[in-house]
């Protein structure tokens, strides 16, 4: 399968304008089982509420019977389930669980759509690619700002994109790559299978569901031909100076030479979004004075030190290095920072009076380790050790609640982490390397 999948992307890269018309084969049972092994086991299930170990009870019938369902083209994908999960002080973000078997073709048709588009996206998308992270599209900014002529940053912010995806218009995006009809039907049915929430069902007219194993490559496909391929095509054509959009996902920043270019770009960005029914979050979207060259400008008339901006999780502020020279740093973002801590008090608060302690060390020791390979990067170690700090204190506290009788003295705390320790904050990626 890996074989044939490998073809497809040569084909896809050699020859740019080839529409592919024949990839529905590829779903067949040797894929799907693949993707049936690919997939974790441990996720949170969807309206049919089976879990992987339920499915892998009878395997090989359920893939055989599944693949026959896909050639008579009886196939018709679930409605998500739909959970909420926090964002921000009083809101909630949507997510759309698929049932299992729906993953199972997500995931093939997922890796059918990686092999042609990768060829196609341009270097300045970073989201949900493979061998591509968050950390390469905040090194790669790193890079343009120290090293490039930046004086202008464009921060942006889409208005629920993953709710305001046009389903017609993206099939037809598809259609430039992929004229095989089965295809883009999966795709359609996939788009238009609803969300069941609280027993309700709610049928989907746009969007793609958060959650939905499709749903980050449906995105990139959107934005490539919305925002990237106009970028590259038409933004820096027009430009006098330097000119450069790093996005991931839906997330995206631009840098700019002129002050005349990153206001001509903001100017024609809520236009062209419009167009392809994506509105610009007015409130979230500004232009700042940024950079090395800013920050000498600014200190020259006696003002402040350039603006900050949120990307990715991190606030990036201009700064110096310990030799003096101008520096870019990064920090855990302030609103990032509180909805970890609160995250994680939620959590402790829920499990302490019957989850056995080891267990929940076990698991905080995990909880940290992530949010230190994430958040563990060059110059942030002052943050992801508050981090550690806090979640300390919040262990001790709600340890002490499990019962009406004080479950641990200070010193006993201590000398338990002494004897299960948990893992310190460390800097996990360099930001030069």
């Amino acid at each position: 399968m890996e074989t044939k999948l490998v073809r497809i992307a040569q084909i896809a890269k050699v020859k740019p304008k080839e529409v592919f018309t024949s990839l529905y084969h590829h779903l067949n049972e040797e894929m799907l089982t693949q993707a049936h092994q690919e997939l974790k086991g441990d996720k949170a299930v969807g309206v049919d509420e089976i879990t992987k170990a339920n499915y892998a009870e009878n395997l090989k019938e359920n893939i055989h019977h599944l693949v026959e369902a896909l050639k008579r083209h009886s196939y018709k994908p679930q409605p998500v389930r739909r959970v909420y999960i926090p964002k921000g002080k009083s809101q909630r973000r949507p997510l759309g669980i698929p049932s299992y078997e729906d993953k199972i073709v997500q995931l093939g048709l997922t890796k059918i759509l990686q092999a042609i588009y990768e060829a196609d996206f341009l270097s300045c998308s970073y989201g949900f690619r493979p061998k591509i992270s968050g950390h390469n599209a905040l090194k790669r900014l790193n890079d343009i700002l120290i090293f490039g002529k930046t004086n202008y940053i464009v921060d942006t912010d889409i208005k629920s994109f993953f709710d305001s995806v046009d389903h017609k218009l993206l099939i037809e995006f598809i259609g430039l790559r992929i004229a095989d009809p089965n295809i883009k039907r999966l795709i359609v049915r996939f788009l238009k299978a609803g969300v069941m929430e609280q027993g309700k069902y709610e049928p989907t007219l746009s969007g793609t569901p958060q959650g939905a194993i499709i749903s980050p490559i449906l995105a990139n496909i959107y934005l490539h031909y919305v925002l990237d391929l106009w970028f590259s095509r038409v933004v820096k054509k027009y430009c006098k100076g330097e000119a450069y959009l790093i996005r991931y996902a839906d997330d995206f920043v631009c840098c700019f030479q002129y002050q005349k270019d990153a206001v001509r770009f903001y100017q024609a960005l809520r236009g062209r979004l419009a167009k392809f029914k994506l509105e610009l979050a007015i409130d979230k979207t500004k232009i700042i004075e940024f950079g090395r060259l800013a920050t000498e400008n600014r200190k020259a008339k006696g003002l402040e030190k350039p603006e900050t901006f949120s990307f990715l999780g991190f606030t990036h502020y201009c700064s110096q290095s310990r030799n003096g020279k101008f520096r870019v740093k990064r920090k855990t973002e302030a609103k990032k920072f509180k909805y970890k801590i609160i995250a994680f008090k939620e959590w402790i608060r829920k499990i302490r009076s019957f989850v056995p302690i080891s267990d929940i060390f076990r698991q905080v020791r995990i909880k940290l380790l992530g949010h230190y390979a994430y958040y563990g990067i060059t110059d942030n170690l002052r943050m992801i050790r508050s981090f550690y700090d806090i979640v300390i204190k919040l262990l001790f506290k709600w340890f002490n609640r499990r019962s009406q009788r004080r479950s641990f003295t200070y010193d006993k705390f201590k000398l338990y982490l002494k004897h299960n320790p948990l893992p310190l904050p460390r800097i996990y990626v360099s930001i030069f390397a």
